[in-house]
């Protein structure tokens, strides 16, 4: 393994989803990105799709040729890529191989892009000659041929009928076409792909990777194209070891592929922590009891775009004072790459504050202080110092401590040591061998002074 790919890997690599955002406007704040200590950005998907502010269009593929949509063109990446560049951030492109946009409100027919996008090249073929990725763009990309049959999904614990149905929004909704595994549309992607490596890209989210066989993802994913670029699916799960999704869907792909994965399983372990009969032994080591990935393999989050943008995931919002209170924990904690995301409101879901959750969540100072305590512990050896119902101290290396307490009470703690330390939170200084209060619901990031 290459030394990018080992730190992409290991999590020496915070990534931040700018969701839904513009990639001129990710260009734009490239310096404040890399200043806060972020390793790489994960953007929407990048090709075209419908002219639309509603987010979820972006997950409906028209064309994979070209990059044209309500966030920018092939001209905007390619500019955005080089400006994070510059400041040493990496992008990683969310990309969406397991279906095609819903056009059943166009036209009968299952060719794209269809033929008004086709003749709309041809009128402006100096433009489009310019925004291509690759391919030729007189031919549609996928036809007829490339797509399964059509059916609805109603079983979603059937594996067969997940991988092989459609998407849709009820009974009425025909739904997202399904692409077959046949060696055309396998071409199409990997050429996909190597036209964004080429760019620049260092990354890529395989969005609905649960809905895709492994027969095509290991088609896709060869050695080729997944040399030097880090790699995870977005496989939505219900918990780790013996829940009946992990084991119908994580399971068989962690075990076939080598690609990283959203650790739901570990998510899923945060949140029960954090309920009112929950405790913070089971966060002092939950891989050892299959209740989340491996560190290799994990992208680790506290919220992800599914959560508050679709009404089926709704319950799985954390109380804001505890989704910071996770968020220190998969900083502070040795294992997985970490995943902050940010939104421009996508959700219309308000902070206490009154103004939108998750707008400026990216640049909060606490969020901030915690990356730079994880950029600063990343790589150091893990030891539980506590680890009760309500509090939960790690120890890195010599050099921080992570202090979490989940309770509505203030706690005390006395740690061992000859060294005067302060909390990066707070600025509090802490002297050695000293009784300390650590807050209600509250998190401390201690380093030497």
């Amino acid at each position: 393994m290459s030394g990018l790919q080992e730190t992409q890997f290991t999590g020496a690599n915070v990534i931040l989803h700018a969701f839904d955002w513009k990639y001129a406007d990710i260009a734009q704040r490239a310096r404040e990105i890399s200043e806060l200590g972020y390793g790489s950005v994960l953007v929407s998907p990048p090709m075209k799709s419908a002219q639309d502010d509603r987010w979820w269009q972006r997950y409906q593929p028209q064309d994979y040729r070209v990059i044209d949509n309500a966030l920018g063109n092939t001209t905007d990446f390619k500019n955005m890529v080089e400006a994070l560049d510059c400041v040493g951030v990496l992008v990683y492109a969310d990309v969406v191989f397991n279906h095609m946009a819903n056009e059943a409100h166009l036209r009968r027919d299952l060719q794209y892009p269809r033929k008004e996008s086709l003749q709309e090249y041809q009128q402006e073929a100096a433009k489009f000659r310019d925004l291509a990725l690759f391919g030729d763009l007189s031919k549609p990309l996928f036809d007829e041929e490339d797509f399964v049959e059509a059916f609805g999904i109603e079983d979603w614990k059937n594996k067969w009928e997940v991988q092989n149905g459609r998407i849709t929004g009820g009974p009425t909704d025909p739904g997202l076409p399904t692409l077959r595994v046949c060696d055309h549309v396998v071409e199409q992607q990997r050429a996909y792909l190597s036209a964004l490596k080429a760019i620049g890209v260092k990354g890529f989210r395989i969005d609905a990777a649960k809905h895709m066989t492994l027969e095509h993802l290991k088609r896709v994913w060869t050695e080729d194209i997944t040399h030097d670029i880090h790699i995870f699916g977005e496989i939505i799960t219900d918990g780790g070891a013996t829940e009946e999704e992990y084991e119908l869907f994580l399971e068989p792909y962690l075990k076939e592929t080598r690609l990283g994965a959203y650790d739901f399983p570990l998510f899923s372990t945060i949140f029960k922590a954090f309920s009112r009969k929950g405790s913070f032994t089971s966060l002092i080591d939950p891989y050892c009891f299959g209740q989340a990935l491996s560190n290799r393999r994990a992208i680790t989050f506290a919220i992800t775009h599914d959560i508050p943008n679709n009404d089926v995931f709704l319950d799985l919002i954390m109380d804001e004072e505890d989704e910071w209170l996770a968020y220190a924990y998969i900083l502070g904690r040795d294992g997985g790459v970490p995943l902050i995301y940010t939104d421009l409101d996508t959700s219309g879901i308000k902070g206490k504050d009154g103004k939108p959750r998750w707008k400026n969540a990216w640049k909060d100072s606490r969020m901030a202080k915690m990356i730079a305590f994880h950029n600063l512990v990343h790589g150091e050896p893990m030891m539980v110092l506590e680890g009760n119902d309500d509090m939960l101290v790690l120890q890195r290396g010599e050099k921080g401590i992570l202090v979490l307490n989940k309770s509505a009470r203030p706690q005390s703690l006395l740690l061992q040591g000859d060294n005067d330390l302060v909390d990066m939170i707070s600025n509090l200084k802490v002297a050695s061998g000293q009784e300390m209060k650590v807050a209600a619901k509250s998190a401390m990031l201690l380093v030497s002074e």
